[in-house]
């Protein structure tokens, strides 16, 4: 069958890039795209020749027209559980772009929608789609590594407005930085919300679904200057030990381009062994007791139903089959645990244990 796909609100400039997944995909059809401000749409409309009878101001009727058989939502992060209701409420299978949302609260919100419609929610990471990072899963689940008893994170990019779909680069005025979601509290933003989903998601598929005890958390607010946070370092206890994951928005570069330094990605230490994992790369490094200099483990590249997010889904759906790993609700819950935790934790200055249990 062919996919009905529909694209809903562009808050968040990854629709394009899902838009363009959908448009590339032999077996989707790109049958609606809508959003509050139509100038906001000028550029997908453009580039996947989206004809005006398909393009929407008003949700409900792009999906009462279209009936797709898939959505895809990117909300500023604090309106993810508003979305997904107002979209569960159509029976439709929603794919969510990160994060979860901007507290486990409203995460439980959008867990609640869907078994309440029987349809399936996946949580896009695109960190989940770098093949170093699903080679880094494959190692750690032959056990080369032993068990995982340590998580290092570190990731973020020059600044959310620096680039837009495609990753197409662009210089931010101050202007642009006021009026968008990305540096306004109340709306989710701030480099923790943004980034620190992917270390403790993916971090969680890595350790086998383990969660912290306790969590520590430090960010760096310059006062008067914008209202969130640009740097964030978090550190969790966990029955192992500690892990550390750091989110920043000012790198010297983006990792797209050129790695910057410290590099953006992971590394993980086991029982036996550790892996650097780091994003956009070909390859993982893997130490062993008997290779302790390190070897390069070739990553192959990612094909069919596991080359993005959009493939995944449809072949979810097409087969039946739930969503596992970092996008499945299950897995991106425990992130989420983490993340505001760790929000809370900065705000009060002091670990606490892990929210949400």
């Amino acid at each position: 069958m062919t996919f009905r796909i529909a694209g809903i609100n562009f808050d968040h400039f990854h629709m394009g890039d899902l838009l363009r997944m959908a448009h590339h995909h032999p077996a989707a059809e790109i049958v609606g795209i809508c959003d509050r401000q139509a100038c906001r749409m000028e550029e997908a409309r453009e580039n996947f020749a989206i004809s005006d009878d398909r393009v929407f101001t008003d949700y409900r009727r792009c999906l009462e027209v279209t009936k797709p058989d898939l959505v895809i939502l990117c909300p500023a992060a604090a309106r993810h559980a508003e979305w997904t209701e107002k979209v569960a409420a159509f029976d439709v299978p929603i794919l969510m772009e990160k994060p979860f949302a901007s507290t486990l609260s409203e995460a439980d919100r959008m867990i609640s929608a869907m078994k309440h419609s029987g349809q399936p929610l996946a949580i896009n990471w695109p960190l989940a789609w770098c093949r170093s990072h699903v080679k880094c899963h494959e190692v750690i689940q032959s056990e080369q590594i032993g068990a995982v008893t340590e998580v290092h994170f570190y990731d973020g990019n020059r600044g959310p407005l620096w680039h837009g779909a495609d990753k197409i680069e662009k210089e931010p005025s101050e202007a642009e930085k006021s009026a968008s979601w990305f540096y306004k509290d109340s709306e989710g933003g701030g480099s923790l919300q943004d980034y620190l989903g992917y270390g403790t998601t993916l971090g969680t598929w890595f350790n086998g679904g383990q969660k912290p005890i306790e969590v520590m958390a430090m960010w760096d607010r310059k006062n008067g200057a914008i209202e969130v946070d640009q740097h964030s370092v978090v550190v969790a206890r966990y029955a192992s030990g500690l892990s550390k994951f750091e989110t920043r928005w000012g790198t010297f570069s983006d990792p797209w381009t050129h790695q910057p330094q410290p590099k953006c990605g992971f590394v993980i230490k086991g029982t036996g062994g550790t892996i650097s994992s780091y994003d956009y790369d070909e390859f993982v490094t893997v130490q062993t007791f008997e290779c302790p200099a390190g070897k390069r483990v070739e990553a192959e590249a990612l094909m069919g139903a596991q080359a993005d997010p959009v493939a995944y889904f449809i072949d979810c759906l097409e087969n039946g089959r739930s969503v596992e790993g970092p996008l499945s609700p299950a897995v991106s819950r425990i992130g989420q645990q983490i993340v505001d935790t760790a929000f809370e934790s900065a705000k009060a200055g002091r670990s606490l244990r892990l929210r949400g249990d």
